[in-house]
């Protein structure tokens, strides 16, 4: 009767490890636009406009640059942002492992040998000659204990064996746990996207500074040229009295202030080569031989692919990080619910015990012991209760961190969209004003050279033209620069090259199966 009541119990508690307590997770709903907020805003359409199109992940081949090309196929395997992720995204999934080894039974093996000594003045004086017997295992003679002048001798123990236990996962506790990792898991990769993201957008960002310091380094060259020869046009004619010591001041003012701008801009082409070294994992100037080449910013295309609104939070791996961190804030909840029942673990062992060497494999030397046992909270001082309510405050937290990221996104995007597209009209108005400036000043040094002017025009002409010339290679530059801000709002940059630290292949593929 009492074997069949144990089973019973015990088929019924198997049929309850089904039971998984606790709120199930179901990805955030949110309400994506039907299209990019700047297309219903924008008053004319752009040189370069957005177009409604699959995202290249590989968006900086857009720019049609194989130095930049080449730079971007470097990130991935050389920055050390990259691989710091890399060796996280590693520690998470061998935390993974940790927690889904509570699913399976725990298995030891044990042998071991021991020489003890009783004391004879202690607990075994009261037991009496019969307690140690006649004669001992080791073939000690007995009768110690309450017998004045018996001596109980040493002994020896020889044992090996295995013990096991295993939690039913009754309540769904060690399922819940396991998720709560899972998704930790996933929230570990998607973080190692998204600093590749980022660092595959700061390599172009960078990238396009540089090319646009080079450009202004030429326009300040070449207008050091252009104050050089009006310095000579002056003296010429200072020497020939047809004009005065003022205008050669002027000129060579003009000369030394032109010149002074250099030095600046061959700084800002060091840094910028420096900043592209450290975001490769390079000494400083190791790039400088491939880099130093004055080359121009590359062009933006015509068209740039930027999906669709709806493709948004699939793809930025922010967001994504964000849902991992809600499942498993909201898995965590499951896990402190289950705490609150009872749970049940079976245990037993086996081996064999000897005080000779000669019966350690006898039969008769088996010793073994089995047996469920239910462990239940009745008093924890509020602690179980006050970690349920942890749980669910980290998890409206986590629900409210999704909705903050969601809309931080959708700002970058419609940001970074409106930018790209005023700064291309600004750049076609300097551009009309360095061509302007541009005759203005080479009016300015006729009109001089005959005569019928003064040089304070021609100063004022070139000043103007030189303004103008950076103004639009700084614009040129941020127009790039906007572009790759798109692409890095829209999350692009991951989806095909997300490498994997050493080991990490056979790690990923065992963590979930441990």
């Amino acid at each position: 009767m009492n074997q069949r009541i144990l089973t019973t119990a015990m088929s019924s508690l198997l049929l309850l490890g089904g039971c998984t307590v606790g709120p199930d997770f179901t990805n955030p709903n949110w309400a994506s636009p039907t299209s990019w907020f700047t297309e219903r805003t924008k008053p004319a359409p752009a040189p370069s406009r957005v177009v409604a199109e699959p995202v290249d992940p590989a968006w900086w081949n857009l720019f049609n640059d194989k130095t930049l090309s080449a730079l971007e196929a470097r990130v991935a395997a050389q920055n050390l942002d990259v691989q710091v992720a890399e060796i996280r995204l590693a520690e998470s999934r061998a935390e993974r492992g940790v927690v889904g080894a509570a699913q399976f039974p725990t298995v030891n093996g044990n042998a071991s040998y021991v020489r003890q000594q009783a004391s004879n003045r202690g607990v075994f004086t009261k037991l009496g000659k019969n307690a140690v017997g006649a004669t001992d295992a080791n073939g000690t003679v007995g009768g110690a204990g309450a017998i004045t002048g018996v001596r109980i001798e040493p002994f020896e123990a020889y044992q090996y064996g295995f013990d096991a236990s295993w939690e039913l996962d009754l309540w769904g506790r060690v399922a819940r746990s396991v998720e709560s990792a899972d998704s930790s898991m996933d929230a570990s990769a998607e973080e190692q996207r998204a600093v590749l993201l980022t660092n595959l957008a700061e390599v172009a960002r960078d990238y396009m500074e540089l090319r646009g310091a080079q450009a202004r380094l030429q326009i300040a060259r070449d207008n050091l040229k252009i104050a050089q020869d009006n310095q000579h046009l002056v003296r010429q004619r200072a020497e020939g009295g047809m004009t005065t010591d003022l205008d050669v001041a002027n000129a060579s003012a003009q000369v030394a202030t032109t010149a002074a701008e250099i030095p600046s801009l061959e700084q800002q082409e060091a840094q910028l080569i420096n900043a592209l070294s450290l975001l490769l994992g390079q000494p400083p100037q190791a790039l400088a031989a491939e880099l130093q080449q004055a080359r121009p910013v590359p062009p933006v295309p015509p068209t740039v692919p930027v999906g669709l609104p709806s493709e948004l939070a699939r793809r930025r791996p922010d967001i994504r990080e964000a849902e991992a961190q809600l499942h498993a804030a909201t898995a965590d909840i499951g896990v402190a619910v289950a705490s609150f029942y009872p749970s049940f673990s079976l245990s037993g062992s086996m081996g064999i015990q000897a005080l000779r060497p000669t019966n350690l494999f006898n039969w008769n030397a088996l010793q073994y012991a089995f047996g469920p046992t239910l462990n239940i909270p009745i008093f924890e001082g509020g602690r179980l209760k006050a970690t349920l309510e942890l749980r669910k405050a980290q998890q409206r937290e986590a629900a409210v961190k999704y909705q903050q990221v969601v809309l931080k996104a959708w700002h970058e995007v419609d940001n970074a969209l409106t930018a790209y597209e005023t700064e291309q009209r600004r750049r076609e108005q300097l551009t009309e004003a360095v061509r302007e400036n541009a005759r203005a000043l080479s009016l300015a040094q006729s009109r001089y050279r005959e005569g019928v002017a003064n040089f304070l025009d021609v100063l004022v002409a070139q000043r103007s033209l030189l303004a103008t010339q950076e103004l639009l290679a700084l614009s040129t530059t941020q127009v790039s620069d906007n572009l790759v801000a798109i692409y890095k709002a829209l999350g692009g940059g991951w989806e095909t090259d997300l490498p994997l630290a050493t080991g990490q292949e056979d790690t990923a593929g065992a963590a979930k199966g441990s």
